[in-house]
């Protein structure tokens, strides 16, 4: 069986099906996603139980959100690292700071409206994950999850034998966050996540996948990072 990458849009976020000997998704999106995802499957005749694991690349509200009611449509496990545990377990509505000028001011105006009608739903996490990750190959995929804090303190990101990196918010590709593939302009820690970024592209990624927005060649994060010397 070939592999199969389907993004699935919801508002400006897109997660991820990635489909092989197994299925997974990556990142679950706001609340109300499921019936995104329900239309992808049955447009790809993929039956919901095949999905076996859901990896939210972090515990923002709008990347774990939604995990529970695709848990619901799936029976699959949700995987979170152990430091983002809590703000999914709890329900916590978190946003990292602005570390660029558009992320401080966008931040600022947002999120009294944001935490004032997004509320989201506590779910159990089945899968703790450490700072050592998780090999895909008992759920059919090739590939591992690997820890890449910065983003938040317990964000991971999915990296196939495929050259193919899903990322979450290590990088934005979308309007209004920024108008080409960069660093995110949200961050806990912008020095740690440049050290996640050597880790993924010591990796020999090929295309990254962000969490917001479209898929690009790896080359033109590498050009960006050389070029604001975010990577040394």
């Amino acid at each position: 069986m070939s592999l199969q990458i389907i993004p699935i849009q919801k508002s400006i976020n897109t997660f991820y099906l990635i489909k092989d000997k197994g299925a997974i998704l990556v990142d679950a999106g706001w609340k109300g996603c499921a019936k995104s995802l329900q239309k992808v499957l049955q447009k790809y005749e993929i039956a919901p139980e095949q999905i076996r694991l859901i990896i939210p690349t972090h515990g923002d509200f709008d990347h774990a959100g939604g995990a529970g009611e695709l848990k619901a449509l799936t029976g699959a496990k949700i995987a979170v690292h152990k430091k983002d545990r809590e703000m999914v377990e709890k329900g916590i509505f978190h946003w990292p700071y602005g570390v660029t000028r558009w992320g401080k001011v966008s931040r600022a105006m947002m999120i009294p409206i944001l935490q004032r009608i997004v509320k989201p739903p506590p779910m159990r996490v089945d899968l703790v994950l450490d700072d050592d990750g998780l090999s895909l190959n008992d759920y059919g995929i090739d590939g591992e999850i690997v820890y890449t804090p910065g983003h938040t303190y317990g964000s991971v990101s999915v990296l196939l034998k495929s050259g193919d990196a899903f990322v979450g918010c290590m990088a934005h590709n979308r309007m209004p966050l920024v108008t080409k593939p960069s660093l995110p302009i949200y961050a806990l820690d912008m020095e740690m996540l440049k050290e996640s970024w050597k880790k993924v592209l010591d990796k020999g990624v090929q295309t990254i996948y962000p969490g917001h927005g479209n898929p690009f060649p790896v080359e033109k994060i590498t050009r960006y990072l050389s070029s604001t010397a975010e990577v040394s």
